[in-house]
Parts: C-alpha cells; sequence; structure tokens
C-alpha cells in the first residue's frame, strides 16, 4: 500500500486558523456560535477551532459532541457492530448559528446524518459545515461551508486525518488501496 503525506502539522494548523477567521468573518462575530464535534475526528478540530477562536476573539464559543452511529443510513446494513459512543451538548441548540465539524468530507452521508441528529437536539438558528478535507464524490447535495484543503481523490484511495489527540501526530495521509 502506497501512502502519500498530502498535509503536515504546519499546513493543518494554518488551515485551521484560516477556517476559524472565515467562521467569524461569514457569521460576524461570535454571537450565538456553537461548535459542535463529529465523532471522533471532528471533535478533537471542533476543540481546536475553540481555541483558534478564543485567541482571536477572547471569547470561549460553546463546544460539543455529536455522535451519529444511530442516524447512520448504513448502520443494518454494517457487517460489524456499531459501537454507539456519547453525545453531550451540555447546552440548548435552539436559535444558535451551529457549525458542524468533520475531518473529512466525502459522499455526504455522514453529515446528512449529523444534520438529523442534531435537529433532534434543537432548533438551530442556521448549520454549516467546517470540515479539513473536502474529497469530493458526493452522493448527496451538501456542501462544506469552510474548507481546509479540497483533496480531489480516487474512489479507492483512503485519505487518513491523524491528530496528536488520537495518533500522536498531525498529518493527512493519502493510501492508495489499490
Amino acid at each position: 500500500m502506497q501512502k502519500k503525506l498530502v498535509m503536515d502539522a504546519a499546513e493543518i494548523d494554518r488551515s485551521l486558523t484560516r477556517i476559524a477567521y472565515e467562521i467569524l468573518e461569514k457569521n460576524k462575530g461570535v454571537t450565538d456560535l456553537v461548535l459542535v464535534g463529529i465523532r471522533t475526528g471532528g471533535v478533537f478540530l471542533a476543540e481546536r477551532l475553540q481555541k483558534k477562536i478564543f485567541d482571536i476573539e477572547g471569547v470561549k464559543v460553546p463546544s460539543c459532541i455529536l455522535d451519529i452511529t444511530m442516524y447512520r443510513d448504513d448502520l443494518l446494513s454494517a457487517h460489524r457492530k456499531p459501537r454507539i459512543m456519547k453525545t453531550e451538548i451540555p447546552f440548548s441548540l435552539d436559535k444558535k448559528k451551529a457549525i458542524l465539524v468533520d475531518d473529512v468530507l466525502f459522499t455526504g452521508r455522514t453529515i446528512r446524518a449529523a444534520m438529523d441528529a442534531l435537529i433532534d437536539f434543537g432548533r438551530p438558528q442556521s448549520i454549516q459545515l467546517a470540515v479539513l478535507i473536502d474529497r469530493g464524490h458526493r452522493e448527496l447535495p451538501i456542501r462544506a461551508d469552510f474548507v481546509g484543503a479540497n483533496l480531489p481523490s480516487f474512489l479507492w484511495e483512503e485519505i487518513s486525518v491523524n491528530l496528536i489527540e488520537k495518533n500522536g501526530r498531525d498529518e493527512v495521509v493519502v493510501e492508495d488501496s489499490n
């Protein structure tokens, strides 16, 4: 299996800094803003965005964790037993500008599931999407509002976002499994 490094730690950090500024610009500051990290990679990225926004604005934007396992449309067809984790939303989402955060946007099915799950917890004023990598190949009409990098890929390639919090290093790698 061939691996290719496409983003290193510095590039990931710069992308997240840019995304933080774009979120603030689009939303005209932090009023009613909440960050919603999709388990698992999105949680770490949401925490990093929260810190970057604090460094810029001096305000700690509320952040929470969303588990979408039970909302996936492939739950029954999966060949493995799903691992259900805890959703942690300790505040109301009503009338908030919710920024869904994930590591990779691919078919759009994860984001569809996340929007369904989020709406079960309240009625946000808006839902926006921030992703580190957009690799294309959409199956649903979903697009990201904030993107770290567009990374066109082949369907057989695997995009791995490794983060210090989970894998001990920050990098994005493309693996050719063909």
